[in-house]
């Protein structure tokens, strides 16, 4: 039985910003207003995630250079995690390594082997202001490591090098939203 009201019922899609756009390569600003407005960003991030058929969105993928991210993503063990996280600080990624495929709604369609720790906790604030800690292991260390690396200004092929990396800046380039723009991601 559910509680509460579902994230993102009331919340409006917003269009998705692309690789290439500035605000994804540049650090969010912190939250300083806890009022309205963030309860209604965070509604519009479910709303948007949910309508992309994703499992994370952070706040300048829909162009707001903030410090949020929301998530509605499995660990490996298919226990679902649900959340949101305002002015969130990566305060352990740890554990082994592992690559595996990674995507990202601001880039459709794509993905490439990415490494990321298997172990992650994220510390922050609701959007009313309360304390909270994340953990999560497997997939959904990967969605907070990824996520979080969105609010540093960085998307996954930042972490990818060599042929790999070329490969996915490749597509993007030639991806019917990549325009056949140069993309330096």
């Amino acid at each position: 039985m559910r509680h509460g009201p579902i994230p993102g019922a009331h919340g409006r899609v917003r269009p998705l910003t692309l690789l290439g756009d500035p605000v994804l390569h540049a650090p969010s600003a912190e939250v300083t207003d806890f009022g309205p407005g963030l309860a209604r960003l965070v509604e519009d991030l479910f709303a948007s995630m949910y309508a992309a058929r994703g499992v994370g969105l952070a706040a300048n993928q829909v162009g707001e250079a903030l410090r949020v991210f929301v998530f509605d993503c499995p660990d490996d063990e298919e226990v679902r995690h649900l959340g949101h996280v305002v002015n969130p600080r990566l305060v352990a990624a740890d554990g082994i390594v592992l690559r595996g495929p990674e995507g990202c709604l601001s880039l459709p369609g794509l993905e490439a082997p990415t490494e990321r720790f298997d172990r992650a906790v994220v510390e922050g604030f609701t959007a009313s202001g309360e304390p909270v800690e994340v953990e999560g292991t497997g997939f959904f260390a990967r969605c907070l490591q990824h996520e979080y690396d969105h609010l540093e200004g960085r998307v996954y092929p930042d972490r990818l090098t060599g042929r790999r990396r070329r490969k996915v800046l490749r597509q993007a380039a030639k991806a019917s939203w990549g325009s056949g723009r140069t993309v330096s991601g």
